[in-house]
């Protein structure tokens, strides 16, 4: 959230046309595959379509995740009601990590799908998880029975918390298999919070935010509004919100706009395809998703990674912390804010590579003294 707005003040946004004006016909040729020739990419390395350019057909969760489910809540006195939406793929065994995947404001699980699949290809036995917020395609109620929109961030943590648990029980699993957290721009201050109150304890290997930080985020927060306002109401059909968001460069990557972007709509009475998330009204939370962000990282238990699309996003504090090494910082220069989705097999790569070198399950000790002197073994 804290690098959307600069997103789509480089995009230059006033130059594209009105969203009525985009094409509406089902897509007559798929777009150019994002590793096709040169001649379809920028000098950054990213998908610039063209005009003639159409999407190809809807991505399914499918492709990306083996099984989708709705985990109810029931009332209590300490939690609201609740139905939560996740997509889920199983570890191979009960020694594999789980990866707990957390999208940002306004986005879904599906902005994840691509890169899933790409964590599952070099990783076969990890679990994944990728979960959706309240007002993001889960629902929370309140006393009264209607929905339940604080999204205050100790609130939004506590939900992740229950999916976990609500999936252990679902599962059948006696404990939580060693977990991962992953969380991209509001999603990264989740499961930072998650990390820094220890809500875990010994079960969180580590966890990475991407692309934001506390600096960037709070200097941006006064624009966003003048940001939201500037976005479409709605699309005539949705290919023209999957080309809207490919050519104003929101998302670079074609493939996976048509997998995430159907999931951020809603189709309205009159046919059209309206945003499913109101963002404008979350500002309240905007100062509580952000405060405090560099030193809860900093604090959080576990290992510690974050993924950037440019050096200029970090702040003070974590240039320090940096510098001090207590945390890994990646930075992919040729992705916009949604680097997960621009560049998902190279976000798959470092993701693999943390879980790796911080996974002690496959250590191997060396033999006690006792034993080897038992064994007869001179030491």
């Amino acid at each position: 959230m804290s690098d959307l707005a600069r997103t789509f003040a480089k995009a230059k946004l006033s130059s594209l046309p009105p969203p009525e004006t985009l094409p509406e016909d089902p897509p007559s040729e798929p777009y150019e595959d994002d590793s096709s020739s040169a001649s379809s990419m920028s000098s950054t390395g990213t998908v610039i379509p063209t005009s003639s350019q159409r999407p190809a057909p809807l991505l399914h969760w499918t492709s990306y995740y083996t099984q989708e489910f709705y985990l109810e809540r029931p009332a209590s006195a300490a939690r609201n009601a609740a139905k939560f939406h996740v997509y889920f793929t199983p570890p191979k065994s009960s020694k594999a990590p789980l990866l707990v995947l957390h999208h940002g404001a306004g986005s879904s699980a599906l902005s994840f799908g691509l890169f899933a699949k790409e964590v599952q290809k070099a990783m076969p036995e990890i679990g994944v998880l990728a979960i959706e917020a309240r007002e993001h395609g889960s629902v929370v109620w309140g006393t009264d029975g209607t929905a339940d929109s604080d999204l205050s961030i100790h609130l939004l943590s506590r939900d992740l918390m229950d999916m976990l648990d609500l999936m252990r029980t679902k599962m059948a699993w006696p404990e939580l298999p060693t977990v991962v957290l992953v969380g991209h721009s509001l999603g990264g201050a989740v499961v930072t919070h998650a990390a820094n109150e220890g809500l875990l304890g010994g079960k969180l290997m580590g966890f990475a935010v991407l692309d934001v930080v506390e600096g960037s985020a709070m200097e941006t927060i006064q624009h966003m509004q003048t940001y939201l306002a500037s976005r479409p109401k709605s699309f005539a059909t949705l290919p023209a919100a999957i080309e809207w968001h490919i050519r104003s460069r929101l998302i670079r990557n074609p493939q996976s706009a048509r997998a995430s972007v159907p999931s951020l709509l809603l189709e309205a009475s009159d046919g059209r395809w309206v945003w499913r998330t109101d963002l404008s009204s979350t500002q309240p939370y905007w100062e509580n998703w952000f405060t405090g962000l560099s030193a809860k990282f900093l604090n959080g238990k576990g290992a510690k990674l974050l993924i950037l699309a440019g050096t200029d996003r970090l702040d003070k504090e974590l240039m320090i912390g940096q510098m001090q090494g207590k945390f890994q910082l990646q930075v992919l220069p040729a992705a916009g804010h949604f680097l997960h989705e621009d560049l998902p097999e190279k976000t798959a790569e470092v993701i693999v590579e943390f879980i790796k070198r911080n996974d002690r399950s496959t250590l191997i000790l060396p033999p006690k003294v006792s034993d080897l002197l038992a064994q007869g073994k001179k030491v």
